[in-house]
């Protein structure tokens, strides 16, 4: 249970002292400080309890016996809250799943990008076309995406349709994984039809048929777990926008600790991850379990840091390093960050994060990735650990269930010639359906080679 008074976000709001990255300009403070107080009022929308279940659920990845599949959109969009997308979404979430269980022999915490990711940190603060300049789209929550003055200016009202299109989200998703439609024998069914229908499928086919007589041998001993019908399902979000994170957080009635309610686990991102900014001093003061994205310019003295602030009392499942290094840096940038890490002995979840280091620009001027260079940083994140003797987390993907032509190659294979043809991304290259089930397939192959 949380409080759920406006005073109880006051002891997390330290970081209002101290430089915060990647705000909004908002040109109307008094408007700004209605919606705070408003939205201090609203309902959680998650629970306290939820987020240490998470947290425990963590623990075991960081100590070698889970592994976690994150994923979802790059960043949510407020017309997208509907059944037929959130389902598709959930549903590819569940077959990779589903897969990745079966092969690596061990729970899978699965985390969805999701209820809360309307919010995107952008390198510019402005983009300027054909000589007129705006501000830059920040995502849903602070701003309109068409290219216009009244769009552009960033709207604090944007924070409360936030608030209700995440609560939208999460009613969506918990009547899913709850009513029937997570089902094991259902989820392996659709990847069945998967394997059959992809270009790649022959290579998934024994993988497949293993999983196939596993459950008709379960179902012949008359086995018919209550698991099999529901799954534990997780939201997350970067905490990028620290007045709606604020204005969320609430004292748990069971613990006096403080959390923040509007997901289950939060993330600082490579953007705002600065020692000395707001964005860490806010993490530091909640009990959510914390991701921090490591690119290639952190060291281990960074990584070592970032524990001592987040992660004093060296406690299992509280933090996770979500790590972006790019295809052709993981190799020579991970070994140093895990050893000392390890040797200094705290216990985190590593997770590789293939997607925001291998992007480029395609001739046609959209931003895209290479499904072969997404692939080998996972394979090189998975060769250092495997090299060092330690545990490969878990894998950290923008993905979406539609039929999207962001991404180019996989077994389906999209060419740069295609990505005109459904590029529906507000920001980032998302893997569409197909791309992200290859990709579970092949780090299944991975982890059984570890």
């Amino acid at each position: 249970m949380t409080v759920n008074a406006k005073s109880s976000a006051s002891a997390g709001n330290t970081w209002r002292d101290l430089p915060a990255a990647q705000q909004p300009e908002y040109p109307d403070a008094e408007a700004l400080r209605d919606v705070i107080a408003d939205l201090e009022s609203y309902p959680p929308l998650v629970f306290a309890g939820e987020c240490d279940q998470l947290r425990a659920r963590l623990a075991s990845v960081a100590k070698g016996e889970a592994f976690l599949l994150q994923g979802g959109d790059c960043a949510e969009a407020f017309d997208g809250v509907s059944a037929d997308h959130i389902r598709n979404k959930l549903k590819t979430l569940l077959q990779m799943g589903a897969v990745l269980t079966y092969a690596a022999s061990v729970p899978v915490v699965k985390v969805g990008r999701i209820a809360g990711q309307y919010s995107k940190p952008r390198s510019k603060g402005t983009e300027t076309r054909d000589g007129v300049t705006l501000p830059t789209y920040r995502g849903d929550s602070v701003n309109g995406f068409d290219f216009n003055e009244k769009a552009r200016i960033p709207d604090p009202e944007r924070l409360k349709r936030m608030y209700n299109a995440s609560a939208s989200t999460l009613n969506l998703v918990r009547a899913f994984t709850t009513g029937g439609y997570a089902d094991l024998r259902q989820v392996h069914a659709w990847n069945q039809d998967f394997v059959k229908s992809s270009p790649s499928g022959q290579r998934y086919e024994q993988l497949a048929r293993e999983i196939d007589n596993a459950l008709n041998f379960m179902r012949a001993c008359g086995t018919d777990p209550e698991e099999f019908k529901t799954v534990e399902f997780y939201a997350s979000h970067e905490a990028l926008l620290l007045d709606y994170e604020s204005a969320l957080t609430r004292v748990d009635s069971r613990t006096g600790k403080l959390y923040d309610v509007s997901g289950h686990m939060v993330w600082i991102g490579e953007r705002t991850r600065q020692l000395d900014g707001a964005h860490i001093e806010f993490a530091s003061k909640i009990r959510n379990p914390i991701g921090i994205k490591l690119g290639p310019t952190t060291t281990a003295e960074d990584a070592l840091q970032y524990i001592e602030r987040l992660d004093p009392d060296r406690e299992p499942g509280r933090l996770t390093f979500i790590v972006r290094m790019g295809a052709d840096k993981v190799r020579d940038k991970l070994p140093e960050l895990v050893e000392k890490v390890t040797a200094s002995g705290a216990t985190v979840a590593w997770v590789t994060d293939p997607m925001h280091g291998n992007t480029f620009e395609a001739a046609s001027g959209h931003k895209t990735r290479r499904f072969d260079d997404v692939l080998d940083e996972v394979k090189g994140f998975f060769e250092v650990h495997k090299g060092l003797g330690t545990h490969p987390g878990g894998i950290h993907v923008e993905l979406t269930g539609d039929d999207v032509t962001e991404c180019v190659g996989g077994g389906d294979e999209i060419f740069v010639d295609d990505l005109h043809q459904r590029y529906e991304t507000a920001c980032d290259p998302r893997l569409n359906r197909s791309q992200s089930l290859d990709l579970a397939f092949l780090v299944a192959e991975m982890y059984r080679d570890q």
